[in-house]
């Protein structure tokens, strides 16, 4: 694991951060230095490094207050999409890597997902609520491609008319539209698809290999046509960066198809906070305290509030203002319908080889 405060940006062209600190539970961290041998050995630029994980369980359990689920499905840990401000990174600090650009490079997957899930499902104890997917990494991020546990995992849910409600930024859930779509027509699926800002260049620095904005929208266009009901998610607002662009998003999501939206405020949880602030200095640097000095107002003075009730939306008259404008623009656009939960009436395990037939 390599810590150099600032990697040189040859190193880590098309990545979200620009240094690899040690995460918080590490004694020590690894810096890079020159041994004073005069010899000229570049090193290449980061490539992406996949482990394999063979999990005992695969749905998780919460219980915070302030998220409308209380179980999802991560299949992979780590995100290449590189999203600076991801509010995931620190959970990379429990693996012994650094929340910065080990969370883009070193990514793990859990192979065994559909597998898992199938037994977790047929568990005669189970009872089905939505499972959400998506809530901490990107399910469709780059190595879905060739990996397709997320593909996997959708045809158990299928299998079992489980209903599910999938986050992502990434367009790879075009390829699971015919899934999808069936499941929403049942009232079983709903898909959330993340759109920060309208600016092509602004999203390339910031979320450098997620699809672009117009690709995400063309993504919430197919999904609508296929049958299954998607909502846009303006998160994270940006003060004083992405802001402006509430309206202006709200409107192209719902001319895409989309029929809800909601929002999040920026967050800045643990280590994400030192990698935003350095990112603003190498991209933004006219901006930084402006956009410092508006997120402070929305968390108490703070880069960040953790309290329940607060850390989705921020508070105070900023935080009001931007909440206020989403509120009207959803309800000025039809967004802002409140749709039917999704069924859990409809869970059945299907049979499987070997099992006798019921008659009735």
């Amino acid at each position: 694991m390599e810590t150099d405060a600032n990697l040189p940006p040859e190193r880590r062209k098309g990545r979200g951060v620009a240094s690899n600190r040690s995460g918080r539970f590490e004694r020590f961290e690894r810096v890079g230095f020159s041994d004073g041998w005069e010899i000229d050995e570049p090193l290449p630029p980061l490539r992406t490094e996949v482990r394999e994980e063979v999990a005992k369980t695969i749905i998780t359990r919460n219980t915070s207050p302030d998220i409308p689920f209380d179980r999802s499905i991560n299949p992979y840990r780590g995100c290449e999409h590189g999203c600076v401000y991801c509010f995931a990174r620190p959970s990379h600090a429990y693996l012994g890597l650094s929340p910065g650009l080990d969370f883009e490079t070193q990514l793990t997957a859990k192979p065994n997902a559909p597998t898992l899930l199938e037994a977790e499902l047929r568990n005669p104890r189970y009872r089905p609520k939505v499972i959400a997917i998506g809530t901490n990494t990107d399910p469709y991020q780059p190595i879905e491609k060739d990996r397709r546990l997320m593909r996997g995992i959708l045809e158990v849910l299928q299998a079992f008319q489980h209903p599910v409600g999938v986050v992502t930024k990434g367009t790879l859930v075009e390829r699971d539209a015919d899934i999808l779509g069936a499941m929403g027509q049942a009232g079983l699926a709903r898909v959330g698809v993340s759109v920060t800002t309208l600016d092509a260049d602004l999203a390339r620095k910031m979320e450098p290999r997620v699809p672009s904005p117009a690709r995400r929208l063309r993504a919430i266009e197919t999904l609508s046509k296929a049958g299954c009901p998607v909502r846009v998610m303006v998160s994270p607002i940006v003060p004083g960066l992405t802001d402006h662009e509430v309206e202006a998003i709200l409107r192209a999501a719902r001319d895409a198809g989309a029929v809800a939206a909601t929002s999040i405020a920026l967050r800045l949880p643990r280590e994400v906070a030192p990698l935003w602030r350095d990112w603003l200095v190498e991209r933004y640097p006219a901006r930084i305290n402006r956009v410092m000095e508006k997120i402070r107002h929305m968390h108490g003075g703070r880069d960040y509030d953790s309290d329940w009730g607060k850390r989705m939306t921020g508070e105070g008259l900023y935080a009001d203002l931007i909440q206020k404008r989403f509120v009207r623009a959803r309800r000025a656009l039809g967004l802002d319908a409140r749709l039917p939960p999704l069924r859990t009436d409809l869970f059945q395990p299907p049979a499987k080889a070997g099992d006798q037939l019921s008659l009735f």
